[in-house]
C-alpha cells in the first residue's frame, strides 16, 4: 500500500536559507544532494508526497533536474516564494498536481503553505510549513518544514499518531 508524506520549505537553491535557519550544510549543493537523499530514503515511487511549499529558487531547468530526481506522485501547494510562478511553469517542472490555495485532506485535515487561524474549538488540524524552526503550540497546528523533520518528508500516518487522541484513532 502506497504511503502519504507531506514536507515543506525546502529551498532548494536558497544558499542564504543555511544562514538565516542555521542549517547543517557547508553550501547549497550538499544541501541539495542531501535533501534529494532524505526524501528518496523514505518515499516510494508509488508514495505521494504533499509538498507544502517554498520547493526552489532555482530556474526551470535546475528545478525540473531535482523535482525527476525525487520519488513519488508529488503535489504541491504553492508557498509564498513559489507563487511568482505560475502553475503551469510548476507543472512542467514534474509536479503532478499544484494547487494555489490550501487543500482539505482526509476530510480533518488543512494542508497550507502559512498557518491558518484555528481557534480552540475548531475540531480540525492545520498541517502547514512557512515558519520554518518556529512552532505553534497545541494540536490544531503540525509544522512540516524541514527544519523539524530532519530535512526528510513525514507520513502521514505519523502526523496523525501525534496529533489525534488515541482513542480516536
Amino acid at each position: 500500500m502506497a504511503g502519504v508524506f507531506m514536507i515543506s520549505d525546502h529551498h532548494f537553491g536558497h544558499k542564504s536559507i543555511i544562514d538565516f535557519e542555521s542549517r547543517p550544510f557547508a553550501d547549497a549543493d550538499e544541501m541539495t544532494e542531501t535533501m534529494i537523499d532524505r526524501w528518496n530514503a523514505v518515499v516510494g515511487k508509488d508514495d505521494k508526497v504533499f509538498h507544502l511549499g517554498d520547493f526552489s529558487f532555482l530556474n526551470r531547468e535546475k528545478t525540473t533536474a531535482i523535482v525527476s530526481r525525487l520519488n513519488g506522485y508529488k503535489t504541491l501547494i504553492l508557498g509564498n516564494h513559489d507563487r511568482g510562478r505560475s502553475r503551469a511553469w510548476w507543472l512542467e517542472t514534474g509536479f503532478q498536481e499544484v494547487s494555489e490555495y490550501p487543500i482539505v485532506y482526509g476530510g480533518f485535515f488543512f494542508l497550507s503553505h502559512e498557518p491558518m487561524y484555528m481557534n480552540k474549538h475548531m475540531p480540525y488540524v492545520n498541517i502547514h510549513g512557512h515558519i520554518h524552526g518556529q512552532k505553534y503550540e497545541g494540536n490544531h497546528y503540525f509544522n512540516v518544514c524541514v527544519e523539524h523533520w530532519d530535512y526528510t518528508p513525514v507520513a502521514f500516518e505519523e502526523i496523525v499518531r501525534r496529533v489525534v487522541p488515541s482513542e480516536e484513532q
